[in-house]
C-alpha cells in the first residue's frame, strides 16, 4: 500500500520526476518524460504494479530525511538496532539517458539492507524480460528498457529482483538505474559518487541565483526548486504536477491527470519566477506559451503537453485500484477540450507582464496577441466551462468574464505603454462593456457579494482574483464584502474550498466532496493584505506554511477531515502561490526592467553567448533609460 502523500519526496532531472517514499521506495516514475507511462506504479496500486525499495531489512526504530541544502539530492537516515544508515537519492541533470542514482552509506555499526526491484511498464501492466547483460541487469519490454548496475549480488524470483547486503560505518554501496530504448545498447553506468556530487553542485549553483532575501526565504527557495524540477527542459513548459489521479478526497472519484501544462497558471508562474530572480526560466515559459497557442485562436486549448502536444485523450486504467482505492485512475485529461474564457486573460496578462518587465514589445508576439483579442471580442459573451474544469453545464462564470476584461485591459495597456498598433477606442469600449456587465450580473445585492456565475447565490474562490487582477481596487466595498463572504462561507477548518460541492453533483457535474484548494487559501491571504487585514494575512500564510511536509512540499489540496494532504503532488500551483504570497505579504519589491535585463546579460555572458550579450546590452540600456536607475550589481 502507498504511503500518505506527505510522506513522499521527489528527485528529478528536468525531464521527469521520481516520487520517493520515506520508506526508501520509489513508488512512481515515468520514463523518459513526465507524461510517459510509469514503470513504477505502486503509488496508484500495489507492489505488483512496480516499485524500487532500498531500506534496512530489520525494524526501523526511527527515520528522518532532508534535501542536501538547496538541491534535489535527497537523504534518508534510518536508525536500527544494528546501527545507522543513509540512503542518498538523486537524478543527475540529464545529458543523454535518464538515470536514477542511489547510494547506501553506512553511518554507524553494521546494518543489513534489503533491495526489492519490481519493474512493470505501461502503468503496472507489462512484465518485462529481465536478464543479465555483461554484469548489468536489464529489463526489456516493447520500446522500453532499464539497466540496473550495482556491485551487490542480485537474485530473481517470483518476477522480482531482490538483494540482501550489509553496510558498515564509512562504507557505501551504489546503485545506478538508466532508461534506454530497447533497440539500443545499455548505456555505460556513470560513477554514482561523482553523479551525486555533480547533481548537488548543479542545484546549489542554480538556487544561488535566487534574489529573494526576505522572511521565509527557505520556503521560497524550496518552492522555486520544486518549480524548476517541474520544468520540461527541452521546451520550457511547466507541468502542473508529476503525478496523476492522486485524489482530491480519499476514496473519491475526483482524480485527474496533472502531467500537463495549464495556461491558467501562466501569469502567476511568470510572476513567481521573476520575483525569485529566475528570468531565463520565466522567458522560456513565455516562449513555450507562444509556441503552444500558435495558430488559430479558435483552437486554443486550456492545457497542452510538455512539448506543446494538443491531443490529451483521457482514458481509465481499469487494472489499477487507485491511491487508497480512489478510482478511477485516469490517464490524459478530457478537460483539454473545454472552452474556458479565462485563458485569454491569463495568456494576455502573462505576455504583457513579460513585455513590461523586459521593457519592449516584440512585434511578432503582438500580432499574435491582436489575433487573440479579435477572437475574444467575438466569444466573450458566450457561456464557458469555467476555471475549475467542471463537468457540468456551461455557465456565465463571473471569474471567466473578469479574465476576459483582463485580456482586453492588458492589450490596451500594451498599446499605451509601447505605442503598439491597435483599435484603442474600440477595445476601451469593449473593456467598459465587460466591466459593466460583471458588476451588474455577477454581483448579488442580497448576498452583498460577487457570485460564482450570473444569477447564482453560490460563492467561488476564484472571485478573489477580482482585486488581485486589478478588476476593482481592494478598497471597493464590493471587494471587501466579497472577501468577507468567501471567508465566511468557503473556509473549511481555516483553509479555502474552491466552492461548495454537493452529493448530487448539481454544482460541477461530479459527486463527492474535495479538500481545500491551497492556491485559493494563498489568494485569500493576499486579499487580506490588500484590504488592510495584515495580521490575518500573516496568520493564514503561516497556517499554509505549516502544511508543508518535512521536505517543504505541498500537494494540491488539504483534507481537513482526514488531516492530510490530498491531490496531485507536488503541485506547481500551490508552490507558485506560496512564492507570490510571501513576496506580496512581506512587501518584497518586484524586479525592475533594468535588474531583469542585467541579470539576463550576466547569465548570458557566463555562457559565452556573445550575440545574446550584445542584444541584452541594448535591452539594459533601454530599460535603464526607462527606469532612470542603474542595473543592480
Amino acid at each position: 500500500m502507498a504511503l500518505k502523500i506527505e510522506e513522499y519526496g521527489i528527485i528529478g532531472d528536468l525531464h521527469t520526476v521520481a516520487v520517493v517514499g520515506s520508506n526508501g521506495s520509489i513508488d512512481w516514475l515515468c520514463l523518459p518524460r513526465f507524461d510517459s507511462p510509469a514503470c513504477f506504479t505502486r503509488l496508484l496500486g500495489t507492489e505488483d504494479h512496480g516499485f524500487w525499495q532500498l531500506a534496512p531489512k530489520g525494524e526501523v526504530i526511527s527515520s528522518s530525511r532532508a534535501y542536501r541544502g538547496n538541491t534535489l539530492v535527497l537523504e534518508t537516515d534510518y536508525v536500527t538496532a544494528e546501527g545507522r544508515v543513509r540512503v542518498v537519492d538523486c537524478m543527475p541533470i540529464r545529458q543523454q539517458n535518464p538515470e536514477v542514482v542511489r547510494m547506501v552509506v553506512g553511518l554507524e555499526g553494521e546494518v543489513t539492507m534489503k533491495m526489492e526491484f519490481v519493474v512493470r511498464y505501461g502503468y503496472g501492466d507489462v512484465v518485462p524480460w529481465v536478464q543479465r547483460r555483461g554484469g548489468v541487469l536489464t529489463a526489456v519490454a516493447g520500446p522500453d528498457a532499464l539497466s540496473l548496475w550495482t556491485p551487490v549480488d542480485l537474485e530473481g524470483h517470483d518476477l522480482r529482483t531482490t538483494a540482501e547486503f550489509t553496510v558498515t560505518a564509512g562504507a557505501s554501496v551504489p546503485f545506478s538505474l538508466s532508461w534506454f530504448s530497447s533497440s539500443d545498447e545499455p548505456p555505460r553506468p556513470t560513477a554514482p559518487s561523482y553523479s551525486i556530487q555533480d547533481t548537488e553542485l548543479w542545484w546549489e549553483n542554480w538556487a544561488s541565483q535566487c534574489t529573494y532575501e526576505g522572511d521565509n526565504r527557505d520556503a521560497v527557495v524550496r518552492s522555486l526548486i520544486t518549480l524548476k524540477a517541474l520544468i520540461y527542459a527541452p521546451t520550457g513548459g511547466i507541468v502542473a504536477a508529476p503525478t496523476t489521479s492522486l485524489p482530491e478526497a480519499l476514496g473519491g472519484s475526483r482524480n485527474w491527470d496533472y502531467r500537463f501544462c495549464w495556461l491558467r497558471d501562466a501569469t502567476l508562474t511568470l510572476e513567481s519566477l521573476m520575483r525569485g530572480g529566475f528570468y531565463e526560466e520565466a522567458i522560456a515559459w513565455r516562449d513555450w506559451l507562444l509556441r503552444a497557442i500558435a495558430g488559430d485562436p479558435a483552437q486554443m486549448q486550456i492545457m497542452y503537453g510538455a512539448g506543446g502536444e494538443r491531443r490529451l485523450e483521457e482514458w481509465e486504467v481499469d487494472w489499477l485500484p487507485g491511491y487508497e482505492n480512489s478510482a478511477p485512475v485516469r490517464i490524459g485529461n478530457a478537460a483539454s477540450g473545454q472552452f474556458q474564457l479565462d485563458v485569454f486573460g491569463e495568456v494576455m496578462s502573462a505576455l504583457h507582464e513579460a513585455s513590461h518587465q523586459q521593457g519592449h514589445l516584440d512585434p511578432d508576439i503582438w500580432k499574435l496577441q491582436v489575433h487573440l483579442i479579435e477572437f475574444m471580442e467575438k466569444v466573450w459573451r458566450d457561456p464557458d466551462d469555467g476555471i475549475w474544469e467542471v463537468r457540468g453545464p456551461r455557465r456565465h462564470f463571473t471569474h471567466s468574464k473578469v479574465m476576459a476584461w483582463v485580456a482586453i485591459d492588458r492589450a490596451i495597456k500594451s498599446i499605451e505603454e509601447f505605442d503598439a498598433p491597435g483599435p484603442l477606442d474600440r477595445w476601451r469600449q469593449v473593456r467598459d462593456e465587460i466591466h459593466a456587465q460583471v458588476c451588474s450580473e455577477g454581483f448579488n445585492a442580497e448576498k452583498n457579494s460577487f457570485t460564482q456565475y450570473y444569477g447564482s447565490d453560490q460563492l467561488d474562490a476564484s472571485l478573489l482574483m477580482i482585486p488581485l487582477m486589478g478588476f476593482l481596487p481592494p478598497e471597493d466595498p464590493r471587494v471587501v464584502s466579497t472577501v468577507e463572504a468567501v471567508e465566511r462561507e468557503l473556509l473549511d477548518d481555516g483553509f479555502v474550498l474552491r466552492y461548495r460541492t454537493t452529493d448530487s453533483g448539481d454544482v460541477d457535474g461530479l459527486t463527492g466532496r474535495e479538500g481545500a484548494f491551497l492556491a485559493c487559501s494563498f489568494w485569500l491571504a493576499d486579499c487580506f493584505a490588500m484590504i488592510g487585514r495584515e495580521d490575518d494575512a500573516h496568520a493564514l500564510l503561516q497556517r499554509l506554511l505549516d502544511l508543508r511536509n518535512d521536505l517543504g512540499l505541498l500537494a494540491e489540496e488539504y483534507d481537513a477531515v482526514a488531516g492530510r494532504l490530498v491531490g496531485n503532488f507536488p503541485q506547481a500551483f500551490s508552490h507558485v502561490s506560496l512564492v507570490n504570497s510571501i513576496c506580496k505579504i512581506t512587501h518584497h519589491a518586484q524586479p525592475t526592467k533594468a535588474e531583469i535585463a542585467h541579470a539576463l546579460l550576466v547569465r548570458s555572458g557566463q555562457r559565452g553567448n556573445k550575440r545574446s550579450a550584445r542584444y541584452l546590452d541594448k535591452v539594459v540600456a533601454r530599460a535603464t533609460a526607462a527606469t532612470n536607475r542603474p542595473p543592480a550589481s
